[in-house]
């Protein structure tokens, strides 16, 4: 077969600095905005026409930060605890033949910019800043809702849930933040609510000592768990 040539339409920008911390699956944090920076000329209005009768969209992307990593038949699936190895096709891992993401996001709003082109907003995103743009499309929920469908392993939600809880610090160092970004303290507690931890980090008996930094925009937001609560420690600026 010859090769296949694909063309990026645009990167979508996220809060995401990193990998560690962005939830695993499209949808699960609402709270995580996004926008679809578009190339010419995919940013043109008529491109978009109709799409504000969609509530939810499905992005299509590829993974470009898994640059050199070798695709495998198996892959160990952090939800199971990184010890049971699955086919690469029975999970969604990033290390696959081909690195295309899927997610699904809800659609926010399509902002028209002065030049006459357009930015989509969206929100419930599980991508890294600056993932390239394949396709997008809108979601059916005639055909695509289906509530006798069978989800194996990650049949449910994994259940894995935090309190969160801010030290005097922490909040301190998040209030001057909120000029920029206004939500950004309901965003960090919306994904350590989620967990982001390596399933067999946190069942490790010396994870109180351990001290987390998640990236987010410019930011380095530290925290730690104790007893099934993550405390955020501090915010600031990333180091360079």
């Amino acid at each position: 077969m010859s090769d296949i040539v694909l063309r990026a339409i645009g990167v979508v920008r996220t809060p995401f600095a990193q990998k560690f911390g962005i939830p695993r699956q499209g949808g699960l944090v609402d709270e995580v905005h996004a926008t679809l920076e578009l190339d010419a000329p995919y940013n043109r209005e008529e491109a978009w026409r109709g799409i504000e009768g969609f509530s939810h969209l499905w992005l299509l992307t590829w993974f470009h930060a898994e640059k050199g990593a070798q695709a495998a038949l198996t892959v160990r699936p952090p939800r199971l605890g990184g010890n049971a190895r699955l086919g690469v096709f029975a999970t969604r891992a990033p290390y696959r033949p081909n690195p295309v993401g899927l997610s699904l996001v809800r659609l926010v709003r399509v902002e028209k910019l002065e030049n006459g082109a357009v930015r989509i907003h969206v929100a419930g995103v599980d991508l890294l800043d600056g993932t390239p743009l394949l396709d997008v499309k809108p979601y059916l929920p005639y055909v695509e809702a289906l509530p006798s469908a069978v989800g194996g392993f990650a049949a449910e939600d994994s259940g894995a849930h935090l309190r969160v809880e801010w030290t005097a610090q922490g909040r301190a160092a998040c209030a001057p933040w909120l000029v920029r970004y206004p939500n950004l303290c309901e965003l960090v507690e919306a994904l350590l609510q989620r967990d982001p931890r390596p399933a067999y980090q946190a069942q490790r008996a010396d994870e109180v000592e351990r001290v987390y930094g998640m990236l987010l925009y410019d930011l380095d937001v530290r925290w730690r768990v104790e007893d099934g609560v993550a405390r955020v420690l501090d915010v600031v600026v990333k180091e360079v």
